[in-house]
């Protein structure tokens, strides 16, 4: 596919509103569909084979999930890579994943982002913590102050 049929911006969000802070990716789309009217939302459980087909009509792709690895700002904003193919055979892909196999079946190569939202609380809950809670307002701030740039295909500094 041509450059020339993309769409502008796909986000997609990765988790389950049904397990507390993993739902915190579902949030972040809710919250976009609100602010940003010309970007297409995708809500995923998690990544499949097929989503790398639906990448490839699109310039820029946002991945966002929750984490539950420390970080400094209570969230990370950082570029996607692909990996080469690993995990390939699992049933949890990563974007990376996807992102490697885009580029080889359809070569459109979409700049792509993966952005992951702290939280600390993963059991069955309609609930997000307080703390994933507070996490999802700074990486939202991010996003609204940064979209621009993220659409010139450079990376923002967390600062």
């Amino acid at each position: 596919m041509s450059k020339e049929g993309t769409k502008d911006i796909l986000v997609i969000g990765i988790g389950n509103s049904g397990r507390s802070d993993d739902g915190l990716g579902w949030l972040m789309l809710d919250y976009i569909k609100n602010i940003f009217l010309d970007v297409d939302l995708l809500f995923r459980y998690q990544l499949q084979i097929e989503d790398a087909e639906l990448l490839s009509h699109y310039r820029t792709v946002i991945f966002i999930d929750a984490t539950k690895k420390a970080t400094e700002s209570g969230f990370y904003f950082k570029s996607c890579q692909p990996n080469n193919g690993f995990g390939l055979t699992s049933h949890m892909l990563e974007p990376e994943t996807i992102l490697w196999l885009e580029n080889e079946l359809y070569k459109t190569g979409p700049t792509t982002f993966i952005m992951g939202i702290e939280g600390e609380k993963w059991g069955l809950s309609l609930e997000p913590s307080e703390m994933g809670l507070l996490n999802l307002d700074k990486a939202t701030n991010f996003l609204e102050k940064n979209l621009n740039l993220i659409l010139t295909k450079k990376t923002p500094c967390l600062l």
